[in-house]
């Protein structure tokens, strides 16, 4: 299963204007477990630090929109603290 999100991240890490809501969900899941609320459009993930504690997603056409795949990664990368890449 770690194998299937390293991938997963590695891919939309390289693609991230091209992502799957459902694929950035399960990828949220995996690293800051279940939304906060559900069968809404919204999915909204808390984060493990102080501050603005949310990662909020929306789904546009069953894709994710790009800037909320960044906050993501972003996201992912302080959790395990790796520098941010330059696009």
């Amino acid at each position: 299963m770690k194998e299937r999100m390293a991938a997963l991240l590695r891919r939309i890490s390289n693609n991230p204007t091209d992502v799957r809501f459902s694929d950035l969900e399960r990828l949220c899941e995996a690293h800051f477990g279940p939304p906060r609320q559900g069968g809404t459009s919204h999915r909204v993930y808390r984060t493990p630090w102080p501050g603005d504690p949310r990662i909020n997603l929306q789904v546009r056409k069953g894709k994710a929109k790009p800037y909320q795949v960044h906050q993501v990664l972003d996201a992912i990368r302080k959790k395990l603290d790796q520098p941010r890449k330059p696009l």
